[in-house]
């Protein structure tokens, strides 16, 4: 669309051949911007490459009247994220937006967690969304503006059963969107998270042993990927010039601005503190405000609207 939020910029989405990333390379386009569609169309754990998702999802945007070139490259491979960036420079000369969505899942309980599965995850979302927004950085500083969305998850924000690996990485990703966002700033850059609440690959593996887990997950599957869409592609049109360094939670139709970690008492002691003045006075001092052990569902505990 000539006219739409995106006309005329070039947008990076990664992780774009299925789920929630076609959606936003969907709408990108559809909003007028013209689409790198980077997917490796590996298996949910990574494993394994196909073309075919990302060659689609470049077909139905051209099909539709809309600009898109494909790169199979992996975001773990900062070798991959750069030739992302040149695929962007090579068929449409500039780019303005990169979209960190790519992302695979190793879950396990904690204490049976493999150093392989906590590695493989880090590289993927928290390496890869390091890898290309660096390759992106230095055009963004040149041209003064550019957009970074990064994608974090209410896994790390809050947190989840069995899940140490990817709330890891997605905190990171939280840390590092702020950084660019403080460290850019001056060069007209932009750099924000969202956590999406929507049914793709990722969610279709939570587990469903039980009634309850049943019923979680056949809630989540009315949370359709377009709904994340809307928010990725306002986040990265000029429309969101004053918004940078924020985190935003997407569940249906429900938009939430995450808080960030702010202090919440202070207590002072003059001498300073031992071990047992801490244990005697500060715990019973800040106890009532010690966080629980909450998992996503017990913050969100009320059906999507």
């Amino acid at each position: 669309m000539a006219d739409g939020m995106m006309a005329g910029k070039v947008v990076l989405v990664t992780g774009a051949g299925r789920g929630i990333g076609r959606e936003i390379a969907l709408m990108m386009a559809a909003e007028g911007a013209a689409v790198v569609v980077n997917d490796v169309g590996a298996s949910l754990d990574g494993a394994g490459r196909d073309d075919g998702p990302a060659g689609e999802v470049a077909d139905a945007i051209g099909a539709a009247g809309g600009k898109a070139v494909i790169n199979g490259d992996s975001v773990a491979d900062p070798a991959g994220a750069q030739r992302m960036i040149d695929a962007a420079l090579d068929a449409f000369g500039r780019i303005d937006v990169v979209v960190n969505n790519a992302g695979i899942l190793r879950d396990g309980i904690f204490h049976k967690m493999s150093h392989a599965d906590f590695e493989a995850v880090i590289d993927v979302h928290l390496r890869g969304s390091f890898n290309t927004s660096r390759a992106a950085a230095t055009l963004f500083r040149e041209q003064g503006s550019g957009a970074f969305v990064h994608f974090t998850s209410t896994s790390g924000l809050i947190g989840n059963v069995g899940q140490a690996n990817y709330a890891a990485a997605k905190m990171g990703i939280v840390g590092l969107s702020r950084g660019i966002a403080l460290d850019m700033a001056r060069f007209g850059v932009r750099s924000n998270c969202i956590a999406p609440f929507a049914w793709s690959r990722m969610i279709g593996s939570i587990p469903t042993e039980t009634e309850e887990q049943k019923a979680r997950v056949d809630k989540l599957k009315t949370l359709t990927p377009e709904k994340i869409a809307s928010m990725a592609v306002f986040l990265a049109s000029d429309a969101a010039a004053e918004v940078t360094g924020q985190i935003f939670c997407v569940r249906g139709n429900e938009v939430f601005l995450m808080s960030q970690p702010r202090p919440l008492r202070s207590l002072h002691r003059d001498g300073g503190w031992t071990p047992r003045t801490l244990a005697d006075q500060m715990l019973p001092a800040f106890r009532s405000d010690l966080y629980d052990l909450d998992v996503s569902a017990d913050v969100f505990p009320w059906d999507p609207v």
